[in-house]
């Protein structure tokens, strides 16, 4: 990769744009586990734009603890999102197939409450994410985001 900003930039975008997702799915009050999947989606590829960012070049893994325990060797205050990262992670299988949970189908099961807590959690990704790569000098905002 030669440039780590714009891939960090094009990951960190997406992100974003998961995140107004997972807000509107809030807002609305419909679709909850699809919801919380967006949520550890997004907080994923906020992560990973970190990792971009400080030039790695294959961001490999779908566990937002594990990316995170990867980036506090780098800066530690992504010690303040570990659990959030944790809880996250909860809903990358079993918020899609039904045989992720023990009864009931994912569109059954997921409440509001889950998408709330899920909206909390990676609401604190993303901030802490977009801090980081100001830092870094990438450019979060480009005036193309919806």
């Amino acid at each position: 990769m030669k440039n780590p900003e714009k891939e960090a930039l094009r990951w960190f975008l997406q992100a974003k744009d998961d995140f107004l997702f997972v807000q509107w799915i809030h807002r609305e009050g419909v679709f909850f586990d699809k919801g919380c999947f967006v949520a550890q989606q997004a907080g994923e590829k906020a992560l990973k734009a970190c990792l971009y960012a400080i030039g790695e070049r294959h961001v490999i893994g779908h566990s937002l603890f594990e990316l995170t325990e990867r980036l506090k060797t780098i800066d530690h205050s992504f010690t303040s999102v570990s659990n959030a990262a944790r809880r996250l992670d909860r809903f990358y299988v079993p918020t899609r197939y039904p045989n992720g949970l023990p009864g009931g189908s994912p569109f059954q099961v997921y409440t509001a409450e889950d998408l709330t807590h899920a909206l909390g959690d990676v609401r604190a990704v993303m901030e802490l994410c977009a801090e980081f790569l100001k830092r870094r000098g990438v450019p979060i905002s480009t005036g193309n985001e919806r």
